[in-house]
């Protein structure tokens, strides 16, 4: 049995067949494009959403940790309150027994320190309880903002899944398209073909010749290199934009298919 051709071992391809392959890669690869033109900002607007929902998320989650702390920290300073409470009341009742001046102004002491112990829980209950009040409106505003990001991400995921939904035979159909043509083209041209793709505006890398000048940037071209475009004897690229150049007749049988 023969052993089929592999591309290394596949016949040299003539500059004419890499032009036609070039030009009708190009023209599949800007069908490719249009569809995602049509689907526009809409894949970037779902992943600014979604990025703004997840920080609300973490910004909302992160609040009420910090309320959940603050909570446990009023309750251990209530506790801090009732027990000087209670050592105040004790040593209140010591002091109707003390024996001498001396006793009754260290309980004294005693006294006024669990008296400024307890200002002090006040005061950072207070404080406390301010914090949590100002994260509560806050949660409360980004709650509103999340809910509304939420639907906004619903609506432009559906928009964007009708138009996936719409286009999504056709583009499959064109990469595999693109990567049959790909697969017999010369590894190093289509390397430069994708360079060159890449650095174009419009995405443009191989443009016919129109009304004498470059199909992509437009500046015209001297007659005797139009002949040799024609003549396809080599791969001619255009000396002001470097996209590589085509004639019309190849520009009319792609147009024909």
């Amino acid at each position: 049995m023969a052993k089929a051709k592999t591309k290394a071992e596949a016949p040299e391809m003539t500059i004419e067949e890499k032009l036609r392959a070039l030009f009708e890669l190009q023209q599949v690869d800007t069908s490719v494009d249009k569809i995602k033109i049509l689907r526009g900002e809409l894949p970037l607007e779902v992943q600014d959403l979604e990025d703004e929902i997840e920080g609300l998320q973490t910004r909302i989650s992160k609040y009420e940790e910090d309320i959940e702390g603050q909570d446990k920290s009023i309750s251990g300073k209530k506790l801090e309150i009732t027990n000087s409470e209670g050592l105040i009341k004790k040593y209140e009742e010591q002091q109707n027994n003390v024996k001498n001046n001396r006793e009754f102004d260290s309980l004294s002491k005693e006294i006024e320190f669990q008296t400024l112990e307890i200002e002090l829980c006040e005061k950072r209950i207070r404080e406390f309880t301010a914090q949590i009040s100002e994260k509560k409106e806050i949660i409360a505003e980004s709650s509103v903002i999340l809910g509304e990001r939420i639907g906004d991400l619903d609506t432009k995921k559906k928009e964007l899944d009708e138009i996936v939904a719409e286009t999504k035979k056709e583009e499959e159909k064109l990469n595999k398209k693109s990567a049959a043509i790909q697969e017999i083209i010369d590894p190093r041209l289509l390397t430069a073909y994708h360079k060159i793709k890449g650095n174009a505006r419009n995405h443009l890398a191989v443009v016919p010749v129109e009304r004498d000048a470059c199909g992509g940037c437009y500046n015209k071209i001297p007659p005797q290199r139009q002949l040799d475009i024609a003549s396809r004897k080599k791969i001619i690229v255009c000396e002001y934009c470097g996209r590589i150049l085509v004639d019309d007749e190849i520009l009319e049988t792609a147009a024909k298919k």
